[in-house]
């Protein structure tokens, strides 16, 4: 087994931005950026995503999520959702709504967009896409990108069952808490790493999710 790794990440503190709207607008990428020199292990830090480059599958389907925001009384919060305790794989993890491309999908947004509505009942006309954050990548062959949407008022939650147990909302402010963090010790393909696992609420958000948390994080504490 090789050495392990501390290396979590930035460091965590400080507040959410006051502009943090404007910040996102300016600071997304407009569209996906698919170059495997700039894909993201879960929460990994960078470099210790190129050492475990070598160990990605060879083929990787392509998936996407939405991150969805909402504002309730100038807070701004994220829909999460936790996964049906009967599903296969990944049951009853924290995720966002999303999924593989399906044939219909003629890119990542679409395929995002599409998830939410068949997961959680949301439809397109209630989300204003804001942009992408960059591609992670899970060792079970998926390439996540991450779409970050703006939640419109008059929007309904229609929960697919079969898929989803539970939806809930993470106060984007609880991503800059450092008393939120735990740090935990995972082996991927037999590198020992350090990885944080962001606590809130009763909800133990771990893996991709939490990856996906940090560099959006680090976006907006102008880190990226």
């Amino acid at each position: 087994m090789a050495a392990a790794s501390s290396a979590a990440g930035p460091a965590i503190g400080g507040e959410l931005p006051a502009n943090w709207q404007a910040l996102l607008r300016a600071r997304l990428a407009a569209e996906p950026d698919h170059a495997p020199e700039h894909w993201r292990l879960g929460g990994a830090a960078p470099e210790l995503t190129a050492a475990l480059r070598a160990s990605f599958p060879q083929r990787i389907q392509p998936a996407a999520v939405l991150l969805p925001l909402l504002e309730r009384d100038a807070e701004p919060y994220l829909l999460l959702t936790v996964r049906a305790s009967h599903l296969r794989h990944h049951a009853g993890q924290i995720s966002f709504p999303g999924g593989q491309f399906a044939a219909g999908d003629s890119d990542a947004r679409s395929a995002a967009l599409r998830e939410t509505q068949e997961e959680i009942g949301i439809a397109p006309a209630f989300i204003e896409s804001l942009g992408f954050l960059p591609d992670h990548v899970v060792l079970t062959g998926f390439r996540i990108t991450p779409l970050v949407g703006l939640l419109r008022p008059g929007f309904e939650l229609r929960l697919d069952r079969s898929e989803v147990a539970e939806v809930f909302e993470l106060p984007l402010r609880a991503l800059f808490d450092a008393a939120n963090y735990q740090e935990t010790r995972r082996t991927l393909r037999g590198i020992e790493v350090t990885l944080r696992d962001l606590n809130f609420g009763g909800y133990n958000i771990w893996g991709a999710t939490a990856g996906i948390l940090a560099a959006l994080r680090e976006l907006l504490a102008g880190a990226a």
